[in-house]
């Protein structure tokens, strides 16, 4: 194995549903890899389904890393799995093994890939709380004119709707005094990074993401959904509000078919799809894999 300062990190990385789990799998099993997940939802407990998360079967094929890592209810930041991946594929190449970064997390993959240089605040509930109150009452434009005010870099970087982030980076600049573009520098990851794009014709995509969304309805996503709620986790929580669950929320409050949710689900999919691609063009020494390559029976 490659000393730890410059081991070989493979990334698998392509939009929902093109496949990267079982070619991960698949990889692991002939190359004696552990897959470390790069996905913002899986880490969460209780959610299974809807995230796509690895089967039973898939787990024990290969080591899988940084799954279930918390409740719905907790808070997870980038900085925290920016940390776990990190120490994660250390230990993984200290034992000997080849770590596979695999996931659709843009930022996720960003972060490690490009060395990002996270700033290290801890959430504060109170001010996120009364941000987004703002937000509410004045529109998520004024709250991100707000941002360019002291930090007009970020706010370049950030559009208006994405509260989050607007909120994040306001957050950072009322606890530290500094712009949070100003924090977030980038040094060189300590890996020789090899990224496989997978990638497939946009119509043949969206056919397999409606036929993911069929499955995972009929292996009971609907009644995953309906546990998380009965359990008390909120709508307003970033896990709930996430692809595959806030799509149902019409209909386990009695204001939507169940066919039409499972319609939105399939919309918003779809577009999913369409923004993920700005994140994999920008990672570094990426390959192209179409189905049709040979290490790719896709």
């Amino acid at each position: 194995m490659q000393s730890s300062s410059r081991l070989t990190l493979t990334a698998i990385v392509g939009p929902t549903a093109v496949g990267k789990t079982a070619l991960a799998v698949a990889l692991a099993c002939q190359n004696g890899g552990e897959i470390v997940s790069a996905d913002s939802r899986q880490v969460y407990r209780h959610m299974n389904l809807g995230t796509a998360k690895p089967t039973a079967t898939e787990q024990a094929a290969a080591p899988h890393h940084l799954l279930d890592l918390c409740d719905p209810d907790e808070a997870f930041s980038l900085a925290t799995y920016q940390g776990l991946a990190q120490a994660t594929i250390a230990a993984i190449a200290a034992r000997g093994q080849a770590p596979l970064l695999v996931g659709g997390t843009g930022q996720y993959l960003a972060a490690l890939l490009e060395g990002w240089q996270i700033p290290h605040v801890a959430p504060q509930p109170a001010l996120r709380a009364a941000l987004e109150h703002e937000a509410a009452e004045q529109g998520a434009a004024a709250l991100h004119q707000r941002l360019a005010a002291v930090d007009p870099q970020a706010a370049a970087q950030i559009a208006p709707t994405n509260v989050r982030r607007v909120v994040r980076a306001l957050e950072v600049y009322t606890v530290t005094g500094r712009p949070i573009s100003e924090l977030q520098t980038r040094e060189p990851p300590p890996y020789a990074v090899r990224t496989i794009w997978l990638s497939r014709p946009r119509d043949e995509l969206y056919v397999r993401a409606d036929m993911r969304v069929d499955a995972m309805v009929a292996a009971g996503l609907v009644a995953e959904v309906a546990a998380l709620v009965q359990r008390g986790y909120g709508w307003e929580l970033p896990a709930m509000s996430s692809l595959g669950y806030i799509q149902f929320r019409p209909y386990l409050e009695g204001a939507a078919s169940l066919a039409a949710c499972i319609e939105r689900l399939k919309y918003d999919t779809h577009r999913f799809i369409r923004r993920q691609n700005a994140w994999f063009k920008r990672l570094p020494n990426s390959e192209v894999w179409t189905p049709e390559h040979p290490a790719w029976q896709g």
